[in-house]
């Protein structure tokens, strides 16, 4: 067996596990947070907490390869993510705070181009339903409401098979019961194996999830 081989077995052996080390992140010419270190398993839920511009935003870039960390690592499957990052990026799913919402395209069909580029989820209708945006399944995405568009954003999570969820701020702009809902499919990511992690200043009762603070 070639080098490559091994090293690929070796990978596909090893659980989906994402450590981070010395962590530094930096906006400009501020210094947001240094020497963070903490290891996400399968199973798990991290809520990622903070005041506005602590940073939160700023790691999740970091976690998902957006940026660059001032200093530390980060590996995944035991791995440094610079040296495996096809793979990596296959793995993960990121929502941002932007909703990337295609407004001239069918809440339906922006779920079916996702689906496409990425795959290995559910059926769109089945996504649809779960985050109960049935009803407008044809309306363009220009038409949605703040909260219809940040749900929309959330199901292409279940279109997209993925371990690993990297998410900033879900809850915006959702009501109670849309909370509930996506705080829901969470709990099953994790309960199925996935791994989530998400950012929100102010809690969220998600079952078994722990919670790191990022604090100036």
């Amino acid at each position: 067996m070639g080098k490559d081989n091994k090293k690929q077995t070796m990978l596909d052996q090893a659980q989906p596990r994402l450590q981070v080390e010395g962590l530094a992140g930096r906006r400009g010419e501020r210094l947001l947070f240094k020497n963070m270190n903490f290891t996400v398993d399968m199973g798990e839920v991290l809520e990622v907490s903070g005041h506005n511009g602590s940073g939160k935003t700023t790691l999740l870039r970091l976690l998902c390869g957006l940026l660059l960390p001032e200093e530390g690592t980060l590996q995944w499957r035991g791995q440094p993510i610079n040296k495996i990052r096809p793979l990596y990026h296959s793995e993960l799913s990121y929502v941002g705070h932007t909703d990337a919402i295609k407004g001239e395209l069918t809440a339906h069909e922006n779920l079916m181009i996702a689906g496409a580029l990425n795959g290995g989820g559910i059926d769109p209708e089945q996504a649809l339903e779960r985050v109960g945006l049935t009803t407008i399944r044809e309306l363009p995405g220009r038409f949605l409401s703040a909260g219809q568009r940040r749900r929309l954003a959330l199901a292409r999570l279940l279109v997209n098979r993925a371990w690993l969820w990297l998410l900033d701020e879900p809850f915006t702009a959702l009501d109670k019961v849309a909370i509930r809902t996506i705080a829901t499919l969470l709990e099953e990511h994790a309960a199925a194996g996935g791994i989530a992690i998400f950012t929100s200043h102010h809690a969220i009762n998600i079952a078994h999830a722990r919670t790191l603070e990022i604090s100036a």
